[in-house]
Formats: C-alpha cells, structure tokens, sequence
C-alpha cells in the first residue's frame, strides 16, 4: 500500500532490503565469480522483470553494469542483456561472467597453464607501493608468473576466465581485507597462489557445468552512461540499473589492486568524474538544485545526462527500475530518489512509482541526527 508523498507515488517495502545488495549472490554459480559489494542481487532484476512485464527475448540495458549481475540473469531466462559500463574492471568481470564456455576447453586450458614452467620475469618497473603492500614478495612475482603464462598459453574465452580465477585466488593469497569503502592491508599467512588458483578455477568450472542458459552471450561494452554512443535510439525494451550513490562515488578506490595489476591503471588516472571516467566540468545550473553541496550538484549534472540518455536509448512503452540512495552531508541528508524522479520527468520519463527499500539513521558527529537516508527503486516509464 503506498502514500503520496508530493507528486509521487512512495511505498514502503522494507523487507526487499537484502535484494538491493550483492549478498544473496555469493551462493549463487558465477553471479559468485567476484565480490562487488556495491551491486544488487540476482533476485532483484528477476523481481523487475517480471513486474514490469518485460517479455521473453526483450532488451534489456544496465547502463551501470558494475558486476554484470542485470546481462548475466538475463541469460539465464532468455533476455538480450546488455551492459555499459565505464571502469575497465568493470566491464571484465562483467564479459568474463557472461560468455557460453566449454567447460572441457576450460579444464584443458587450466592443464596447459599449470603444466607450463613458470616465469622467472622480474616485476615490472613502477609498482605502486601499494600493490606492493598488498602481497607477500613472492606471492607477487608468482602473480605476475602466472599471468604472463595465461597470456602466452590462452586465447578467447579461456583467457578471460582463467584472468578472473587467477584475479580472485590473487586476493585469497594476499594482505587485501575491504572495509566498507576502503582498502586496508592486515598481515597475515598467506597460502600459495598456485594451488589457490587452480582450486578458484576449478571450482569456476563447475559452475559453468551447473548452469544453463537460454540466451547469450551478453553484449558488454565499456562506456560512459552519459553518452552511451554505441546504442541506437529506441533499441532497448527495458532498463535495470543502479547508477553509483551519491556521496560514494569512489568505489574503483577499493579495487586498485586489481586495476593496477591486471590493467596497468592507476586510480587517478580513473575516478575523475562523479558518474564516468572523463574529467570533471563545471556542473550545469539545474533550476531547483542551486542549493545543494557542490559534489551534489555534480553528481545530479551527471545524473541528468545519463537519464536522457536512458530515455534515447528505450522504446516507447519502455519500463526503467533504477535503484539509487540518499546522500548524508554534515548538515543534511540529500533525497536521491525524489531528485532522481524529478531529473527524470524532465527529460520526458513518467514515475510510476518510488518503492523505498532500506532507510538508516543518518548523524552528524555520531550524536546528532540529521534526518534517515533512503535506499529507493525508482520505476520509470516512457
């Protein structure tokens, strides 16, 4: 049962809290394959499937793909799922998620890759001191041993599997512990990386024997959701997304280590922008916003821009859920669903409906409360 508040419809579902978070996937074959705290469940997209009434076979675009949990359950039963996303660890997980293995190839590659002689390369020059931090000296040279074989021995899909085994077993032998948003290091004995790998890749293989999909693989680009230039106008029948929450905009902070290693990027050379990875700009004066924090105002420029895109891209009729949360500030907490659902009735969207999640106490200093930030789904339509 919802209420009015202002000019949309809010209800009030606290109890599909868990499914706006990426725990309920950590049992689950391959939506398993890599943590990614800050993405939802694969129970969420089939709930908004169904109660959009998406059919069989539809399109269905998650401009913010983090993980690839949207394309990947679109897999699973039959849609087309495209995912866009901006960082490039991002888009690898996500690619490496949503292929149609042999799990025959799979095992033969992970023989030719264990049978080879290791590397005796020697680490490549300008490591950042914290990637250094981050593994035992010769759990490092073993890394970069085995990801050198990979690249010589592997090719295709197989590659890209074996690169996310060896991905995931790489933080099961290091110092890595994350702590919400930031990425701490925590001595402690570290097993070696090599059996740790082949025990991740195997256990990856019975997954992909696990699963079957009806439709795939899924198309995953990297992109900029402010400018999604690879889609066509009115392409896509529905769209499943949640953009990064305002005030949390760092998450590639917490991956630097893989970033580093495995695409030889730093982070400052990536978190530019509230929303893609381009420089930041001067945010547009949007009428009714001229009073919110500065990062606010840009994260809602941002935001705009992405929406307008979302609308290009969906055909008429189109749904869009689009799962956001409120921004906490010193002074006052930020209502993201209710800003979000006004942005997006201004590039054309109708609301249906704002279906509230999750709320928490926000404080300043610990002991003042400043008011309750919300964890929304906003449903759109065009």
């Amino acid at each position: 049962m919802g209420v009015f508040e202002g000019s949309y419809t809010v209800e009030e579902r606290y109890d599909l809290w868990s499914l706006a978070t990426f725990k309920p996937n950590k049992n689950i074959p391959i939506h398993r394959w890599f943590y990614f705290k800050e993405g939802f469940s694969r129970d969420l997209v089939l709930m908004l499937l169904e109660e959009m009434g998406v059919p069989e076979g539809a399109v269905v675009l998650d401009p913010f793909t983090g993980s690839g949990t949207t394309p990947l359950t679109c897999m699973e039963k039959g849609f087309m799922g495209v995912g866009v996303d901006a960082s490039p660890l991002a888009v690898f997980v996500s690619l490496a998620k949503t292929r149609i293995y042999d799990p025959v190839e799979l095992r033969d590659a992970l023989d030719r890759c264990l049978s080879a002689a290791p590397r005796q390369s020697p680490l490549p020059d300008g490591l950042s001191p914290t990637v250094r931090k981050a593994f035992p000296k010769r759990t490092l040279e073993e890394l970069f041993s085995l990801k050198e074989v990979i690249e010589e021995v592997c090719s295709g899909d197989a590659k890209v599997f074996l690169m996310l085994a060896l991905m995931n077993a790489a933080v099961k032998a290091s110092y890595i512990y994350r702590d919400g948003s930031v990425l701490r290091f925590v001595k402690r004995p570290a097993p070696p990386l090599r059996p740790v790998f082949r025990k991740v890749a195997q256990s990856m293989i019975e997954d992909v024997k696990r699963v079957r999909f009806k439709s795939g693989p899924a198309i995953i680009l990297q992109g900029d959701a402010r400018r999604l230039e690879e889609i066509e106008d009115e392409s896509v029948d529905a769209i499943i997304t949640s953009p990064p929450y305002l005030n949390k905009i760092e998450y590639t902070k917490v991956y630097e280590v893989e970033l580093e290693v495995f695409f030889g990027k730093r982070v400052h050379d990536l978190v530019r922008s509230y929303i893609g990875l381009v420089g930041r700009e001067v945010p547009r004066t949007i009428p009714g916003l001229e009073d919110l924090p500065d990062s606010a105002k840009l994260y809602f420029s941002d935001m705009f821009d992405s929406l307008g895109e979302m609308w290009r891209v969906l055909k008429s009729g189109g749904k869009a859920a689009v799962v956001v949360a409120g921004g906490v500030y010193p002074d006052r907490v930020v209502e993201s669903d209710y800003i979000l659902a006004d942005l997006a009735e201004r590039v054309g969207f109708r609301v249906e409906k704002i279906r509230v999640v999750g709320k928490r106490v926000a404080t300043s200093g610990r002991v003042h409360r400043i008011g309750a930030a919300r964890e929304s789904i906003v449903y759109l339509a065009k």
